[in-house]
């Protein structure tokens, strides 16, 4: 059984939602189209990498990229919101992690018009810090959040330059799929995306309120 930390307290994982491109300067950065719409992908509970824990380069990439990132946790069942609703009050509480992405797969598998689930989901792929209690980020769509790679600061992502907010990203998700209680949500990274070495070491910070590191074998 896969588990994250809130607070101090174990929570059973349950789905990994992904949200693509969700960032004007990353879409620009890789020369994406600009959605339409969330553009949503998942990956499975054993990529899920906890922090202090070692990132495992795969044996067959030779270009696996960090993308920093909001992650949300989700605290109660939803399965869609009505005009008095507020997405994110069933949000249980607020992280920073890495979705890391093997690029050259990606880019082979995008080419034949291919799922990327070899690219994103495999082991270790989700990287994530404990998750601090939702109260305590007042201002979620108005936060920052780092990457350090050996010292040097790599992304400084902003929420509010999110194309699709916190709530639109909810709303979707509930409404196409179904939230429950112990699904992760990554929101999207912003540019500055790049490759990871052997010996590299992450350092994650979310508003100051939580941090992660990790170290790549």
């Amino acid at each position: 059984m896969r588990q994250v930390c809130l607070e101090t307290q174990p929570v059973r994982l349950n789905n990994i939602f992904c949200i693509g491109r969700n960032y004007v300067d990353h879409i620009a950065e890789l020369k994406n189209e600009t959605p339409t719409e969330p553009v949503v992908f998942m990956k499975p509970n054993n990529s899920l990498l906890q922090s202090g824990a070692a990132i495992v380069l795969p044996h067959f990439s030779q270009s696996v990229h960090y993308e920093c990132e909001l992650v949300l946790l989700i605290g109660q069942d939803a399965e869609g919101f009505g005009d008095g609703d507020n997405p994110l009050d069933i949000i249980a509480g607020y992280g920073v992690g890495l979705d890391l992405t093997a690029r050259d797969v990606q880019g082979r598998l995008k080419e034949k018009g291919l799922p990327w689930t070899k690219a994103k989901g495999f082991r270790g792929a989700a990287c994530v810090s404990d998750f601090v209690a939702a109260q305590k980020l007042t201002q979620p769509q108005a936060c920052g959040f780092t990457l350090h790679i050996n010292g040097e600061l790599r992304q400084h992502g902003h929420t509010d330059h999110m194309i699709y907010p916190l709530a639109a990203v909810l709303q979707e998700l509930a409404a196409s799929y179904g939230l429950r209680t112990g699904d992760v949500v990554f929101t999207g990274t912003p540019a500055g995306v790049g490759e990871l070495h052997s010996g590299d070491r992450l350092s994650l910070d979310l508003a100051g309120l939580v941090q992660a590191e990790f170290a790549v074998a």
